[in-house]
């Protein structure tokens, strides 16, 4: 099968995956294309909103419909490392009547991992995380132990509690590909939640897209191939966000502490390439760019005392950056998410 045909594929089985999701989400469309775009580009993700928001719901509909195995970690103060990780127990081995240490894999072993309210732990459990997230692997006693393919990690954070929570480093807030800040259902959508029966959020869903197709079509958007200008725009935009950057407007250099690495560029680019191809097309466009900025910058951005003084917030920021960058390369902006993700199989 050739690109253009998987890449026709990918755009319609998305579809599909929306229309089974439906069944227990109401709601949430522009969540569950960023999900599904982060996954498609190998990222992992952070959950942004307000308990009761059906977070902990998506992700576990979403591990149905792709048949991954599920497994989720509720972070607590009292969470140790071992507890996410796996641990070293001593068992007897019956062969040669002696005394072994044998690795039991810890819930981190599955191909999606929930890590629910990731900021209520201490930073030595955060870490634990770390190299899973990064090297798809962990060690333990000096051995390292591969995780499943497709490996993705999605934790949630609640962002008015902050009694008892620990804010996660900047090294781990790097490792996340997109933040999602899920809001408020409408009207009309909260009265849906309200209407069903309790245990409808417990319909058993189909799969939609098995694992190894899954595995495909991530392979397929690495090789979306993304011109040099729209690749120079991307890169425009994160040294922007940098306050040493000499060339940077004055008020990232007033406002912003630090700005997103390379890492943040290359998700950018990475992101896009699935945007694209969920649109069913075999190219990055700019527009492409813009429909994951907020996602893949907004926590890469560490904003200052000065902004929060004046209420501005790292989206605003990366708003005034794209306009900054767009007139650099002589490009038009009319908002950094003009349309749905996959709008083509929306309608």
């Amino acid at each position: 099968m050739s690109d253009v045909e998987k890449i026709k594929q990918l755009s319609a089985r998305f579809a599909s995956v929306h229309e089974e999701l439906a069944k227990n989400i109401v709601g949430q469309e522009s969540t569950i294309q960023l999900l599904f775009t982060s996954m498609l580009a190998d990222g992992h993700c952070l959950l942004v909103g307000v308990p009761g928001l059906a977070k902990t719901l998506l992700v576990r509909s979403i591990g149905e419909v792709l048949g991954l195995s599920f497994n989720r970690i509720q972070f607590t103060p009292d969470l140790m490392p071992s507890d996410i990780t796996g641990t070293e127990v001593i068992q007897d081995d019956t062969e040669t009547n002696r005394r072994v240490f044998k690795f039991v894999e810890g819930p981190v072993f599955s191909n999606l991992v929930l890590a629910d309210e990731i900021n209520r732990t201490p930073p030595k459990t955060q870490a634990a995380l770390l190299e899973a997230m990064q090297e798809k692997q962990v060690t333990a006693a000096g051995k390292k132990h591969k995780l499943p393919d497709p490996f993705f990690v999605l934790a949630t954070q609640n962002p008015i509690e902050q009694e008892g929570t620990y804010p996660l480093p900047e090294a781990q807030l790097d490792r996340f590909m997109f933040q999602i800040n899920v809001d408020y259902p409408t009207e009309s959508e909260e009265l849906d939640v309200i209407l069903s029966p309790r245990d409808s959020a417990n319909n058993r869903l189909n799969v939609v897209l098995e694992q190894r197709e899954l595995l495909e079509f991530i392979e397929v958007v690495k090789q979306v191939p993304v011109a040099e200008h729209v690749a120079k725009y991307a890169l425009s935009i994160v040294r922007s966000s940098r306050p040493q950057n000499e060339d940077t407007i004055e008020e990232i250099k007033r406002f912003v502490t630090w700005g997103a690495g390379p890492r943040g560029g290359q998700n950018l680019v990475l992101a896009a390439k699935a945007v694209a191809a969920l649109d069913g097309r075999l190219a990055v466009e700019i527009e492409d760019i813009h429909a994951v900025c907020l996602p893949v910058l907004t926590h890469r951005i560490k904003t200052n005392f000065s902004a929060d003084a004046e209420n501005i917030s790292s989206a605003d920021l990366i708003e005034l950056i794209v306009k900054h960058a767009s007139q650099l390369h002589g490009f038009k902006t009319h908002g950094l998410v003009p349309k749905l993700l996959g709008s083509k199989n929306a309608q």
